[in-house]
């Protein structure tokens, strides 16, 4: 009896090292259809984690008869290159561009990848004093991926605009540019796709889960960036995380969130409210079943009611 208790146990413990002694499972990079010729890959919508290899943030590929185009490089060198195996999957075009619509890390610090391929990388100049003061906070930030890090050097874009619109067109799509001072970051810029009207937003929308805000974030020009959404009306919106979605829902989940914050802050502020209190008191029920909403929204509220005072 007891001989039989053992070797069961010794098997399961010997499962069990095998089990832990096995390598963490890499990210498989899928481009997934959303309209005639655009494709998105939807990242996870946890933190940064050795496991995601920190593509916890959506990419994006149009394909046309000249050529494609990829929306943002990822986090690494090594995820750019996944990221450009998986477009291959999809069409035998060329990448022409890479457009990098943010200054988080997941959304340009892949541009060196694609630098070595002689491949052009856009994005707006607004962005570029951000990408530079803070590339190291962000590498530093990204060693939890210890060696899928490897390889990986900032690289800034090798073309920035620097007008508030600015269309492209490669074999016949057109690609229009739309910046309004940023918002999550100071380079966020809109991918609008008119024939299509299909538009990568990056970081300016987030859904399923509650949206971030940095030291550089700006909730006043976060929602002009969202004005101009509601202004194009687009039928299909890649959001910056989350789910493929539509208006409706980028409004209630992003822009809503935005306009409560700033509303209850800034009568706290009119009104002499103390921040401690003012925190306290803002009603996020209506977005606690966003993913972080009982940890982040008191840290969004914290920073919302700082960006007031300054207002």
């Amino acid at each position: 009896m007891k001989s039989g208790i053992g070797q069961r146990l010794a098997v399961m413990l010997t499962t069990l090292a095998i089990g832990t002694a096995l390598p963490a499972a890499a990210v498989e990079v899928v481009f997934k259809p959303v309209a005639d010729g655009v494709y998105a890959y939807v990242g996870d919508i946890e933190g940064r984690t050795y496991e995601n290899e920190g593509l916890n943030a959506n990419i994006g590929l149009v394909v046309t008869p000249a050529g494609a185009v990829l929306i943002d490089s990822g986090a690494t060198f090594q995820s750019a290159r996944k990221i450009h195996e998986a477009a291959k999957k999809v069409t035998t075009q060329p990448i022409r561009w890479v457009i990098n619509t943010g200054d988080q890390d997941h959304r340009w610090l892949g541009n060196g990848y694609f630098k070595s391929l002689g491949i052009e990388t856009i994005a707006h100049a607004d962005g570029e004093d951000d990408m530079k003061a803070r590339s190291g906070e962000q590498m530093e930030g990204l060693k939890v991926l210890k060696e899928r890090l490897d390889g990986t050097v900032p690289t800034l874009p090798t073309r920035f605009v620097k007008d508030k619109d600015t269309r492209l067109e490669l074999g016949g799509v057109a690609i229009e540019l739309k910046h309004r001072s940023g918002g999550h970051t100071p380079g966020d810029t809109l991918v609008w796709l008119p024939q299509k009207n299909v538009l990568f937003a990056g970081d300016v929308v987030y859904v399923d889960r509650v949206l971030g805000l940095h030291p550089v974030s700006c909730t006043k020009t976060w929602l002009e960036s969202f004005a101009v959404i509601d202004s194009l009306q687009p039928q299909i919106i890649v959001p910056g995380h989350g789910k493929v979605t539509d208006l409706a829902t980028a409004q209630a989940q992003t822009r809503d969130l935005l306009l409560a914050l700033r509303a209850h802050m800034k009568k706290a502020v009119d009104d002499g409210t103390d921040i401690s209190t003012a925190v306290k008191s803002f009603n996020g029920q209506l977005f606690a079943h966003l993913k972080h909403a009982d940890v982040w929204i008191p840290q969004l509220a914290n920073m919302t009611y700082l960006e007031m005072e300054r207002e």
